[in-house]
C-alpha cells in the first residue's frame, strides 16, 4: 500500500467532515422541497460560483485534461472547448440572467413558463425530464469510472483482499476499480441525500480550498523540478497552434502516444477544432443542460447574482486547476519512465493522474492530494445527484402527488437518491473508459439537445411539440449511433443528430398551433430574451408602451468574444508559468487583466437589477 499512516489520517478526517456536514444541514435542508434543491434561494452568489467551480473540478475531468496535456501539449488548451469550457461565458454574459428570472426549481419546470399548458407543454416537459435523467447518469457513470482507476493505484487491490481475508482472483481485474467507486461513491451519496444543496454547497467550500493548496505545492515542485531538467517532447508540443494535422511525432519518445491520438480521433487537427467550435457555439447558445449547473443557476438570489456566479467560475477554477494540470503533465514527462501505466497488458494514458501523484507526491501532501481529488469526485457527483432527485421528485412525484407532505417528499428524496446512485454504477460497469464517456456526453447526448432548446430561447413560433419532436429526434439516434459507428468520433456525427433533431423541430412545431399567446407575451416580458421575437414584442409593446425591449444583442455577441479571450488567457497563464515560459506567461497576464477591465466596463457594470 502506497500510503503513509498520515494520508490516511487526513483522507479519513475529510470523509467524516462530509458526513458531519450532511448531518448538521439535514435539518435545514428538509424544511421544503426549495430548501433542499435550491438552498432557498438564499445562499449567496460567490459561495454558489465557488461550489459550482469545485464541481467541474472532477476527478475524471481532472484525469482527462492531465492525459489531453501529456499527448497534446499546448494544444490541449482548445480540446476542453469539445465541452465547451465557453458555455460559462454564455451563462455569465446573459443566459444566466434569461435562466433565473423564470423562478422555476428546474429545467422541466422552466419548460412550463416558455410552453404553458396543453398537451405540447406536457409533452415538452417529460422530454426535458428523460433527457435530464439519462444525462445524470451518465455523468454520475461518468465520475465512478474515474474514480475507480484513480483508486486502484494508491490501494492495490492485493492489499485490499489480504486485510479481509479474500482470494484477490474472485473479481475479474478488469472490474476492481468498479469496486473502489461503490465505496466512495456511497459517502457521495450520503451527504448529498441528507443535506441536499446546502450541504453539497459548504462540502464543495471544503474541497475547494484543499485543491487550491494542494495545486499550489504540485506546481510548484514541477517548476523545480523542471528547473534542472528538459522536457524530452516532440517538435510543436510547446505551441498551441496548429496546421491541417496534428503534426506531434512521439515516436523517437514514447511510440505508444502516436496509438492514442490515432485512438482519440483528433489528427486532422484543424477539422476537429472547427466542428469543435462549431458544436461549441450552438451547445452554449442553447443554455446549460439539466444537471448540476442549471441548479446552481436557478438557486441564486437574483439574475444579475446567476450572471456573477457564472463569471466566477471561470476566474477561480481555471487557473487553479491548470496549475496543477501542468505540474503533474510536467512530472510525469520527466520520468515516465518510473509511472506504472500498463493496465491488462497495454498503456492506459488515463492513468498519468494518480501514478504520478503516487510516485512523486510526498506523505502529508498525499493525503491532501487525494483527499481533494476525491471531494473534487464527490462535488461532482453529488451535484449531479441533487439534479437527479430534484427532477424526479419535483417533475414526476410531485406532478402525481401534488399534496405530498414534507415527510413523504423528504423520503421520495432519500429512494430517489438510492435508485439513481444504484443505476448510475450499473451504467459505470458497462462503460469503456473515461474519454469514451465523457465523448458520447457532450458529443452525441448533447448533440441531441441543441436544436430544440436553441429555438426555445430565440423564436417565438417554436412550440412545445416541436421541442418534443426535436429531442425525441435528436436522443434516439444518440442512444444507438454509438453503437453502429463504434470506431468514429463521436464529434463527427453531431451534424447527423443536429440536422435529425432540427427536422424533428421544424416538423412539430408547424403542425401545431403556436403556443399560447398569453404565455409567450408573459414569458416575453419576464425573460426578456433578444432574437425572433418581433410579433411578440409588438403585442407587448402595444398592452404596456413603458416596456424596454432587450436591445443588448450586439453588445452581448461582443462580451462573448472577449469573455473567451479572457477565459482561455485564464487557462493558459498557469500552463506557461509551470512551464517557466516567462515571456508568453507575461503576455497572457496582460490579456487577463485587460480583458478583465473591458468585461467589468462592458458587462459588470451594466448587469440588469431584475
Amino acid at each position: 500500500m502506497k500510503l503513509h499512516l498520515i494520508d490516511i489520517i487526513i483522507i479519513g478526517c475529510y470523509l467524516l467532515a462530509t458526513v458531519f456536514i450532511g448531518i448538521i444541514l439535514r435539518r435545514t435542508a428538509q424544511k421544503n422541497k426549495k430548501n433542499y434543491m435550491l438552498g432557498g434561494n438564499k445562499l449567496p452568489w460567490y459561495l454558489l460560483g465557488l461550489s459550482n467551480a469545485s464541481g467541474m473540478f472532477d476527478i475524471s475531468g481532472t484525469m482527462w485534461l492531465v492525459t489531453l496535456g501529456f499527448v497534446y501539449g499546448l494544444k490541449s488548451i482548445w480540446i476542453p472547448w469539445l465541452w465547451p469550457t465557453f458555455n460559462q461565458i454564455f451563462l455569465m454574459v446573459f443566459l444566466s440572467i434569461w435562466l433565473r428570472r423564470s423562478n422555476a426549481t428546474t429545467g422541466a419546470e422552466w419548460i412550463k413558463t416558455r410552453f404553458g399548458t396543453g398537451r405540447g407543454s406536457d409533452l415538452s416537459h417529460r422530454i426535458v425530464v428523460v433527457y435530464a435523467l439519462i444525462s445524470c447518469l451518465g455523468f454520475l457513470a461518468y465520475g465512478f469510472i474515474g474514480l475507480g482507476k484513480f483508486l486502484e493505484i494508491f490501494i492495490p487491490w492485493e492489499y485490499v483482499c489480504g486485510l479481509i481475508n479474500l482470494n484477490p482472483a474472485i473479481i475479474p481485474p478488469e472490474y476492481v476499480p468498479h469496486i473502489y467507486g461503490i465505496v466512495f461513491t456511497l459517502f457521495a451519496a450520503l451527504y448529498a441525500i441528507l443535506g441536499g444543496m446546502i450541504s453539497i454547497v459548504w462540502a464543495d467550500v471544503l474541497q475547494y480550498i484543499i485543491m487550491v493548496v494542494a495545486s499550489i505545492m504540485v506546481g510548484v515542485i514541477a517548476m523545480k523540478a523542471l528547473g534542472s531538467e528538459v522536457l524530452n517532447v516532440p517538435d510543436g508540443w510547446l505551441s498551441p497552434w496548429f496546421g491541417t494535422r496534428l503534426e506531434l511525432d512521439w515516436s523517437n519518445i514514447i511510440p505508444e502516444v502516436n496509438e492514442k491520438i490515432k485512438s482519440d480521433g483528433f489528427s486532422l487537427f484543424s477539422v476537429f477544432f472547427m466542428m469543435m467550435l462549431f458544436k461549441g457555439f450552438l451547445v452554449s447558445a442553447a443554455g446549460p443542460a439539466p444537471n448540476y449547473d442549471m441548479q446552481k443557476i436557478l438557486s441564486t438570489k437574483t439574475p444579475a447574482e446567476g450572471a456573477k456566479m457564472s463569471g466566477l467560475v471561470s476566474l477561480i477554477l481555471n487557473p487553479v486547476r491548470y496549475f496543477m494540470i501542468t505540474g503533474f503533465v510536467v512530472l510525469a514527462l520527466l520520468y515516465y519512465n518510473q509511472l506504472d501505466l500498463v493496465s491488462g497488458g497495454v498503456v492506459d494514458f488515463e492513468k498519468i493522474l494518480p501514478s504520478a501523484i503516487s510516485e512523486f507526491i510526498p506523505a502529508g501532501l498525499l493525503g491532501l492530494m487525494l483527499a481533494g481529488l476525491l471531494a473534487a469526485f464527490m462535488s461532482t457527483f453529488a451535484g449531479t445527484l441533487n439534479a437527479a432527485q430534484a427532477y424526479i421528485v419535483n417533475d414526476i412525484y410531485l406532478k402525481v402527488k401534488p399534496s405530498a407532505s414534507n415527510n413523504s417528499i423528504r423520503n421520495t428524496n432519500y429512494l430517489s437518491g438510492i435508485i439513481v446512485v444504484g443505476i448510475s454504477i450499473l451504467i459505470g460497469f458497462f462503460a469503456k473508459d473515461v474519454n469514451s464517456i465523457l465523448q458520447w456526453i457532450v458529443s452525441a447526448l448533447w448533440g441531441s439537445y441543441v436544436a430544440s432548446n436553441v429555438l426555445k430561447w430565440y423564436w417565438w413560433r417554436f412550440n412545445g411539440h416541436g421541442y418534443f419532436w426535436g429531442m425525441l429526434a435528436g436522443l434516439i439516434p444518440a442512444l444507438i449511433m454509438p453503437l453502429v459507428f463504434k470506431e468514429t468520433l463521436e464529434l463527427y456525427y453531431f451534424p447527423l443528430l443536429l440536422i435529425s433533431s432540427l427536422i424533428g423541430c421544424i416538423i412539430g412545431t408547424y403542425k401545431n398551433p403556436p403556443t399560447d399567446e398569453n404565455y409567450l407575451k408573459d414569458f416575453y416580458k419576464n425573460v426578456k430574451p433578444w432574437g425572433f421575437w418581433k410579433p411578440i414584442k409588438e403585442k407587448v409593446l402595444a398592452d404596456d408602451p413603458s416596456f424596454i425591449p432587450n436591445k443588448n444583442f450586439k453588445m452581448d455577441m461582443i462580451n462573448i468574444l472577449i469573455g473567451i479571450i479572457w477565459q482561455t488567457s485564464l487557462i493558459a497563464l498557469p500552463v506557461f508559468i509551470v512551464l517557466r515560459q516567462v515571456p508568453y506567461a507575461v503576455i497572457c497576464g496582460f490579456i487577463a487583466i485587460s480583458t478583465s477591465v473591458i468585461l467589468k466596463l462592458t458587462w459588470w457594470n451594466k448587469l440588469p437589477e431584475k
